[in-house]
């Protein structure tokens, strides 16, 4: 997704202009007065699959179908590790304390720029939604379907790390508890 349209630097609409780079010649969005590069590289986004009293806790944002739980996930802030950042996402979002965390993985999200870095944690304390969710369920691992996203494959490493083969959501499954985002 890009909405860059005119230079942070000089204001003069950018145009897609092909430049040499390390990898040889690229066409980018770019200044044609002062030279400005809009690299449009991927954001990275914090998920985490939520160990809480022996289950996953899955929540659901407050802009989702009713039917749509996934993990927990939030922008990684500047001057934060990754593990500082998924910490601070697990409080902000559910008022639990990451007492543990594991790096599950990487994953590339296409479609919205991002790269994910998924932990599993295990925390503590009282779940409190932030307003940014509206509910959240609890499962056993042999409860657990994965979505073909992400998020998804992250759960999925995650569930065959302890023993599971991981069970995904069929297509029109997925579009059912879909239904209404796109």
């Amino acid at each position: 997704m890009n909405d860059w349209n005119f230079c942070p630097r000089c204001a003069t609409p950018l145009a897609m202009i092909a430049a040499e780079e390390d990898g040889g010649l690229t066409e980018r969005l770019r200044c044609p007065a002062c030279g400005f590069t809009h690299w449009n590289n991927p954001t990275p986004v914090l998920a985490a699959i939520v160990e809480y009293r022996g289950q996953v806790l899955l929540a659901r944002n407050a802009a989702w179908p009713a039917k749509m739980f996934a993990l927990i996930t939030g922008f990684m802030e500047a001057g934060e590790s990754p593990h500082e950042g998924i910490a601070r996402e697990v409080k902000e979002e559910t008022n639990l304390e990451v007492q543990s965390h594991t790096l599950v993985g990487a994953y590339d999200f296409q479609r919205m720029n991002q790269v994910i870095i998924a932990y599993h944690v295990v925390a503590e304390g009282e779940v409190r939604l932030s307003p940014e969710l509206a509910d959240y369920r609890l499962y056993d691992l042999p409860q657990l379907r994965c979505w073909p996203a992400g998020t998804g494959y992250a759960l999925a490493d995650w569930l065959r790390t302890r023993g599971h083969e991981p069970v995904f959501f069929t297509a029109e499954e997925n579009a059912e508890r879909r239904r209404g985002l796109d």
